[in-house]
């Protein structure tokens, strides 16, 4: 049974109750929150309608690019598997994982270039690094609530990069101003 309790990806865990941890009381009733672990920030944003289907497509694009570019930072040890023999490293016509990682690095760089530098700031980090929101806030010195306008206007910039045909959700026109 704990075994099972390990695996799970949803968390639950219980908010400390009035009066303990939390000074005298003078906050909020305390409740109990469920956390998916493995959603990213973009997918939660996502889930509770903060971000449309076309801006949410558009930092998955770019976060796949960024993976495929192998741009996170990397621990010193490569766990790939050797290959089996020495032909199968530089077989004429097949795929080259170097290339593709260039290629993908191109495209990062550029759609970041489009977002622009005001912008793709709050864009890296929570769409490429799974920053939250608020830590992302945090770590840029902006008050709170402004990391979600910032990054919805960043996603429609890179959804106009992509050519992203617009969504009717947000008024049919990616220009349109944002709920927020």
């Amino acid at each position: 049974m704990a075994g099972l309790k390990a695996n799970r990806l949803l968390v639950e865990r219980a908010l400390p109750q009035e009066g303990e941890a939390r000074g005298r009381g003078n906050g909020p009733p305390a409740r109990s929150v469920t956390v998916n672990a493995a959603e990213s920030p973009l997918g939660w944003l996502r889930a509770r309608g903060h971000v449309d289907a076309r801006q949410f497509e558009a930092g998955e694009r770019l976060r796949a690019d960024w993976e495929r570019a192998r741009l996170a930072p990397g621990i010193t040890m490569k766990w790939d598997a050797a290959p089996l023999d020495k032909t199968a490293r530089g077989a004429p016509g097949g795929y080259d994982p170097t290339m593709a990682q260039i290629e993908a690095k191109r495209r990062f760089e550029a759609a970041v270039g489009a977002v622009g530098p005001g912008l793709s700031d709050m864009l890296w980090r929570t769409v490429c690094a799974g920053e939250g929101m608020r830590e992302a806030e945090r770590a840029l010195g902006w008050p709170a609530r402004a990391g979600k306008l910032v990054l919805g206007l960043a996603l429609d910039r890179l959804a106009d990069f992509y050519r992203m045909p617009p969504t009717a959700g947000r008024g049919g026109h990616p220009n349109s101003p944002m709920e927020v």
